[in-house]
């Protein structure tokens, strides 16, 4: 296969490993655990498996002697770069326990692990992948794990294989369905571990002791880096509002984290407008409001950044999502046999009036796509919505009517951009391919404890990666109960962008500047060879945190 000049540079680069992970590790136990919420409903359901301690490696002075250990690894759900790292890291790591330990992929996802679908990873392989993007190695898939049916048809290629630990790389739902995996086969002495790795873009994955998903750092720098052309255009046209919206099932710290980069004209968090109860008509008139300022200055461009999952966070809009969410689940085929020209009236007569009174309301285009089918959770797919679509389309009309008032003097033209899939399979960064490489290594180690229902933890992310703390928390330590395809479920709970933490405070401290003025930063690529301050470095949103 023919490779880049830059594919063949990274694959000779070695990530830098934790030291202590770098000789024989002893796991300490801490405090028992509880879940974040919902603790009696949690422990109900996961009575095997609540409450386990946190854990932290440190150094063995005594080395340890062991027997191969055949590991099976799933990847689950979106893409995120890293995730390459995080196989040849466990890779690395069980091998470290034996020469003669094996690897197993399950072949797109956990339906792989369901369908019998795998390929044995040997070092041949491994070295094909290792810091590179994407999840092409064995694929991806959303399947969710979550009936008895899929658990036993699973252990059946498990003991074939004679595999007694499975490491799930996920998202929030993926190590949910880890934790019940777990849960499961720890119950009926399956004798199989089950351990979680921390995967997702959008950064909603992350407590005190998971500091960051994997793969946020280099998405969020790809974006930037095309934010900062685009900016940089603007700033060179003077004629064009700049509509950007990005990636972030829910959460806004991918918003967040590419304005404290870019520093745009606008960012909308969702999370503060919802705390703030925010109408759709309120968002739209501070847009307007900043684009007549910047008018009146003569300056008729600018950049606004909008997250992927705003429309769920403004309150009649969230309130009449959840009711819908409920609808189709309950009525999935009576609806899907209504004819699309009758869809729209059907749901009207089927929600309640405030709701009603909302769906009625939203353009043709909007509402259709509120309907769409839901992804495996039961979710409505925000990142077809065309927010920013919408946005633009609103702050137009609204400029039309300031302009009637005499309180807007200026052109408005309107360019629209959606910022996701671009940045999920990049090549990791230098701190994501450390980081994942990290995950995996420590991952192999969780399994020589012989844990099970653990989350791979490493943290102290802003020190150098020699000074990193490595571990294992629980994952039902996250999991709350949610609402999900009409039922309540137990989740891990997302963390969402805090209005109190440093990040948002630095960012809401300088936006008025930014959006009267131009105080354009152009981030450019990601660099992977050169110093560590220009090389390493990790997100701001983490450097900012780690200040609080």
């Amino acid at each position: 296969m023919k490779k880049s000049a830059l594919q063949k540079a990274r694959a000779a680069y070695q990530p830098k490993l934790p030291n202590v992970l770098t000789g024989s590790v002893k796991a300490v136990a801490g405090k028992p655990t509880q879940s974040v919420a919902n603790q009696e409903e949690i422990k109900a359901l996961f009575p095997s498996t609540y409450g386990l301690p946190e854990l932290k490696f440190e150094k063995n002075s005594t080395p340890s002697t062991s027997s191969p250990v055949n590991v099976g690894v799933i990847l689950s759900g979106g893409q995120a770069p890293g995730g390459h790292n995080v196989i040849s890291g466990l890779f690395d790591g069980i091998k470290k326990i034996h020469p003669d330990s094996r690897l197993f992929g399950f072949i797109m996802g956990p339906g792989g692990l369901v369908d019998h679908n795998y390929m044995e990873l040997t070092s041949a392989i491994i070295d094909e992948y290792r810091n590179t993007g994407g999840f092409d190695i064995i694929g991806s898939g959303r399947t969710k794990l979550e009936k008895k049916e899929q658990f036993d048809k699973g252990l059946e290629i498990l003991k074939a294989l004679n595999i007694s630990a499975l490491v799930i790389i996920g998202g929030d739902d993926s190590n949910t369905n880890a934790a019940v995996l777990a849960e499961y086969y720890k119950n009926i002495n399956a004798g199989v571990q089950v351990i979680g790795c921390p995967k997702t873009i959008d950064g909603d994955l992350k407590n005190d002791l998971i500091e960051t998903s994997f793969g946020f750092d280099t998405a969020t720098k790809v974006y930037s880096e095309v934010i900062g052309n685009i900016q940089r255009d603007c700033n060179s046209a003077k004629k064009y509002w700049h509509f950007i919206k990005l990636m972030g099932r829910s959460a806004s710290h991918i918003a967040l984290e590419c304005a404290l980069q870019c520093q745009p004209n606008v960012c909308i968090i969702s999370e503060e407008v919802e705390a703030h109860n925010l109408t759709l008509d309120d968002v739209v008139n501070n847009l307007a409001n900043v684009v007549a300022s910047r008018a009146a200055e003569g300056n008729n461009y600018g950049t606004v950044l909008i997250p992927e999952g705003l429309i769920e966070f403004i309150p009649a809009m969230k309130n009449l999502i959840a009711e819908l969410n409920d609808l189709l689940a309950a009525k999935a085929d009576e609806f899907a046999a209504v004819h699309h020209s009758e869809q729209r009236k059907y749901v009207i007569e089927h929600l309640s009036e405030a709701n009603a009174t909302t769906y009625a309301s939203l353009p043709e285009g909007v509402a259709r796509q509120l309907t769409l089918d839901r992804d495996p959770h039961g979710n409505v797919q925000v990142s077809l919505i065309e927010t920013e679509k919408l946005l633009s389309e609103m702050v137009a009309k609204r400029l039309a009517t300031m302009k009637k008032e005499g309180k807007y003097n200026g052109k408005f033209a309107a360019l629209h951009h959606f910022f996701g899939y671009e940045g999920r399979c990049a090549d990791p960064s230098n701190f994501d391919a450390d980081y994942c490489y990290a995950l995996g290594f420590n991952a192999a180690c969780l399994i020589q404890s012989g844990v099970t229902g653990y989350m791979s933890s490493v943290r102290n992310l802003v020190k150098p990666s020699s000074q990193w703390l490595c571990g294992g928390i629980p994952i039902t330590m996250m999991m709350n109960m949610e609402r999900r395809h009409g039922e309540m479920k137990p989740v891990i709970q997302k963390a969402l962008v805090r209005l109190d933490g440093e990040p948002f405070r630095k960012f809401a401290s300088q936006r008025d500047d930014w959006a009267l003025n131009t105080c354009y930063i152009y981030p450019g690529p990601i660099q992977y060879f050169g110093p560590a301050e220009i090389c390493d470095q990790p997100s701001l949103t983490l450097q900012y945190e780690s200040k609080n």
